[in-house]
């Protein structure tokens, strides 16, 4: 596969593409943000501040440099086309799932993890998603618009349907989108605490895990587009992620919604950094 060009790696993800058992990549897209912009620069930023993190988890007691990871690089996208843009990332990430391989996401918006989720599913059509965020994502369409950002999670349940979709943190969204989520999907709302008990129904299944970080409360994690008060702390998604450990078929992740620019003390970075550390090492387990 040819390698999507960028300056430097994450850290601990030096092997080649051949070699890895988990491929690592960047979406630079934030063309249907609805508030503030900017989750286009995220994987820039936190390739760069990696660096100040160490390859070894304590939380896990795994270290990312003996594992078999591959940092792809961030895809190149056209501006101004969100279908070709969901196509040339669905695309690629076909590619990696036919090469045999997991991979880990990282955004851009939300609406970035349609394409890879569909093609997760596609490869296995059993998939579930456990989807962690502050919004419900499940508008039918945002401004007469149906690909946004606002609307992902529902997309993923046009192929997806009933039983399949589980939802954590969730505290903002439309009435009609907790009305309809009664009906569909599994939704905790304001916390994560019965991530561990679904973990164990979903053990031996498929699964897909979205994290959009703008869970976390503002006050910890203010560098996101759409700031949520009444948010989870770190260490609360910390805990969550160790609980995805008892999976034994967690087959793609991503992490989404990071927006640098808001945060110049850089903890947002940090802990966008921490968070693909411990997913990688979840995937690579």
């Amino acid at each position: 596969m040819k390698n999507n060009m960028n300056i430097q790696t994450f850290i601990g993800c030096e092997a080649s593409f051949e070699e890895a058992s988990t491929v690592l990549f960047g979406i630079p897209f934030d063309g249907t943000t609805s508030f503030r912009p900017g989750t286009r620069f995220a994987m820039q930023a936190i390739r760069q501040d990696s660096f100040g993190l160490e390859s070894y988890s304590p939380y896990l007691d795994r270290d990312l440099e003996e594992e078999a990871i591959h940092d792809g690089g961030d895809l190149d996208l056209p501006f101004g086309n969100t279908e070709r843009v969901l196509s040339d990332i669905a695309t690629y990430t076909k590619e990696v799932l036919d090469n045999g391989k997991k991979f880990l996401m990282v955004g851009g918006e939300h609406l970035v993890s349609l394409p890879t989720i569909e093609a997760a599913y596609e490869k296995y059509p059993d998939l579930h998603v456990i989807h962690i965020d502050a919004h419900t994502d499940l508008r039918e369409d945002y401004m007469g618009e149906s690909l946004s950002h606002a609307s992902v999670i529902r997309r993923c349940f046009d192929f997806l349907g009933d039983g399949r979709i589980f939802q954590f943190g969730i505290r903002s969204g439309l009435k009609e989108e907790f009305e309809w989520a009664k009906e569909h999907t599994y939704m905790e709302k304001f916390s994560i605490d019965t991530l561990p008990q679904i973990v164990q129904q979903l053990k031996d299944v498929p699964v897909y895990v979205t994290i959009d970080l703008d869970v976390l409360d503002p006050g910890t994690f203010p560098g996101t587009g759409t700031p949520e008060p009444g948010g989870i702390t770190y260490k609360e998604l910390l805990a969550g992620i160790a609980a995805l450990q008892d999976l034994n078929q967690i087959v793609a992740a991503d992490v989404v919604e990071l927006s640098p620019q808001y945060d110049p003390s850089g903890a947002s970075t940090a802990m966008a950094c921490k968070t693909i550390r411990e997913m990688l090492l979840t995937l690579t387990k």
